[in-house]
């Protein structure tokens, strides 16, 4: 059979080639044009008030506050992330059902009821309020408010990579390794971690995108106290609400390319590694 002979119908390579145009169409007017006009509105008034804006004690302190609390909670949501996986692929038992609903909960849970909740447990009016006063011990409109509101909303993320990977992985090569002599902490990261790793990377990318964009529910906890509990997104906000556009989209930017950073080590990876990374996919070999 000849090369023409195995092309589609031109009926269907016109199909094929309107459906790209509609998708890419569809990605410049919600995607790209946005981003682009978030970049240019920074720059409007020229680098040096770009990057004055950026400079300001409050853009700096909220940048520092949302890296502190990114480092804090991705971590712990990959600790939780990992033993939640392998108790869901490794093990059967009553309430396996609850558990995988309740680590989907954030994912329905509106971000600002989150944290709303989190202002009932820990507020000065709430359940444990008065007895966290008493021992001076502040937990909203505080960093530790901030760290816990984000992980609730970042708690998915790691376990919903791992978990389909490891059940489809199943458990016979961390068997030959228990028969081989191999202990618990020997057989996690000489055979499960590896098997993982790709998963579990992308988990963190997600996670840690996810914890330094988050709004909603750190909006409700922080207090908006400026240049102590305000976090990269809470800055944008409250600068544009002064009529401050330089500045707001400027700290945007920031946002913005952290996010494309994100993209660009997870496509990089791709690239570098796809073949690696397919054989460790469910259904790779």
């Amino acid at each position: 059979m000849s090369r023409l002979d195995r092309q589609p119908p031109w009926p269907r390579r016109i199909g094929r080639g309107l459906l790209g145009l509609l998708a890419v169409g569809f990605l410049s007017v919600f995607l790209l044009l946005p981003l682009a006009v978030v970049f240019v509105e920074a720059l409007r008034q020229g680098v040096h008030a770009y990057l004055s804006s950026i400079g300001q004690h409050e853009a700096l302190a909220a940048i520092r506050l949302t890296l502190l609390v990114a480092v804090i909670s991705v971590p712990l949501n990959v600790l939780f992330g990992v033993a939640a996986a392998w108790l869901m692929a490794r093990f059967e038992f009553r309430g396996k059902a609850l558990l995988g609903a309740f680590i989907d909960l954030p994912f329905s849970v509106s971000p600002v009821i989150s944290g709303l909740v989190y202002v009932l447990l820990f507020g000065a009016q709430g359940w444990f309020g008065p007895w966290l006063g008493a021992h001076d011990i502040k937990i909203i409109f505080a960093v530790p408010g901030l760290v816990l509101a984000t992980i609730f909303i970042t708690l998915p993320f790691v376990a919903r990579e791992l978990i389909p990977l490891m059940q489809s992985q199943g458990s016979d090569e961390e068997e030959a390794a228990r028969v081989l002599g191999a202990g618990g902490w020997q057989m996690f990261f000489r055979v499960t971690l590896p098997n993982i790793r790709w998963a579990l990377l992308y988990g963190v990318l997600l996670c840690n995108a996810r914890a330094m964009g988050e709004f909603g529910a750190v909006s409700v906890v922080s207090g908006h106290i400026r240049g102590l509990t305000t976090t990269m997104p809470l800055e944008v906000e409250m600068r544009y609400n002064e009529y401050d556009y330089v500045g707001a989209f400027a700290v945007a930017t920031l946002l913005a390319l952290l996010a494309l950073l994100t993209l660009a080590i997870k496509t990089l990876l791709e690239w570098r590694y796809g073949d690696e990374i397919a054989a460790h996919a469910p259904g790779g070999h």
